[in-house]
């Protein structure tokens, strides 16, 4: 039987022999067959020689992404040693010894493309992003259940990306029954609520897992300002790590009710916690008008660039809560601040930064630099999943 292909023209073939995952519409020479959304195709090089295996999605600008490399076969087999490598890179890394919550797969830097999978406890949140993805959903889901022993899989594909792939957003449950509203997860000996239906991402940022213990080290004795604070995450490391007191700002009523369930879940100071509702921006103005000060400020704002073509106008937005950071933060503190846009460059990032700084008249020093968890590895054939920066600044 003849298998459905795509050959790619001779100039866009590197990065793909190289081992980049994504082969773009503007790289296909030729698809011959009728490959239907999300079905295997080989990708040949213009030479015809088998460069390996994609799936192949004929609505997004990414029209196929690579499976393997050689002549692999893309069967059930195939998905479950891929799985399998994932969860045991997390038990290597003795990620259960502290938490559990933990993504388990990666997507393409498990080599996966468009396959989250994250554990909360007993329960597995699964999000499926590309096309490829939906078609093996069904496999998925039976593996993923074997290799872990969850009982629990919740669907999470709500996400704009699923548009463009052609895909209509799918939320519930996959296997057993619904989960509760409320889960509770346990990371670095401190307790928080996760609402795995609702809640942002999957739930919970499992990416600042190690980025709030820093912050948590650091807080002792200090005033903090958690900016876009969320359920209050990093609020709560902050008082468990001593902070004199913590200010949280957040634009849902919604997450700062469910931040004060995280503040009683670890019977931490209710009085050393103040919360205001509003939009962080104008929040930031008022209090830079009233010369309130903190000796520890946390921006971590929603993503503001999802594409390069974003880029221009998220700087802007960047820049400013930043230079409004700066003009609050008291000699010698330090400014945790971060971005999960993937249109903003690590190199880009740090320009804004030093943009910022400059223009609040602080002379500002980096002391440290952060990303995201090791349960979020990137792949170095795939620069693009090192998607979270950030900065840890001493002005």
């Amino acid at each position: 039987m003849k298998r459905n292909s795509i050959i790619l023209k001779s100039e866009k073939e590197k990065a793909i022999r190289k081992g980049h995952p994504w082969i773009f519409s503007g790289a296909i020479k030729d698809v011959r067959g009728e490959p239907g959304i999300g079905e295997t195709v080989e990708v040949i090089a213009s030479t015809g020689e088998l460069i390996g295996r994609a799936a192949f999605s004929p609505i997004s600008k990414i029209r196929a992404r690579m499976w393997t490399w050689g002549d692999g076969e893309i069967t059930p087999e195939f998905f479950e040693q891929r799985l399998k490598r994932a969860i045991d890179l997390r038990q290597s890394l003795g990620l259960f010894e502290k938490t559990n919550a933990v993504r388990l797969v990666h997507a393409e830097s498990d080599g996966l493309p468009g396959v989250i999978a994250d554990r909360y406890g007993d329960v597995l949140v699964l999000q499926i992003l590309t096309a490829g993805a939906e078609y093996w959903k069904e496999t998925l889901v039976e593996i993923l259940a074997k290799l872990t022993g969850v009982r629990k899989i919740y669907e999470r594909s709500d996400v704009e990306v699923r548009r463009l792939e052609g895909l209509p957003s799918r939320v519930g449950p996959l296997l057993g029954d619904s989960p509760l509203d409320q889960i509770q997860i346990i990371e670095n000996d401190l307790k928080f609520w996760v609402d795995v239906k609702t809640g942002q991402k999957t739930g919970f940022y499992l990416d600042q897992r190690n980025n709030r213990q820093q912050v948590r080290d650091q807080s002792a004795g200090r005033s903090v300002l958690n900016c876009f604070s969320y359920t209050g995450a990093f609020t709560v490391y902050a008082l468990a790590g001593g902070a004199e007191s913590v200010h949280s700002v957040e634009s849902s009523a919604e997450a700062i009710a469910f931040a004060k369930e995280n503040m009683e879940l670890n019977s931490l100071p209710a009085e050393k916690a103040t919360w205001e509702q509003g939009d962080v921006f104008s929040v930031l103005r008022t209090m830079r008008d009233r010369a309130q000060s903190f000796d520890l400020i946390v921006l971590d704002p929603p993503k503001f660039a999802p594409t390069i073509a974003q880029a221009k106008q998220a700087a802007r937005g960047y820049k400013d809560i930043n230079l409004l950071a700066f003009k609050l933060l008291k000699p010698g503190g330090l400014l945790y601040t971060f971005s999960c846009s993937g249109g903003i460059s690590e190199d880009l990032f740090q320009k804004i930064i030093a943009g910022a700084a400059e223009d609040s008249g602080r002379d500002a020093r980096i002391v440290a630099r952060l990303s995201q968890g090791p349960d979020h590895p990137v792949a170095l054939r795939f620069p693009e999943g090192a998607y979270l920066k950030g900065l840890v600044c001493q002005a």
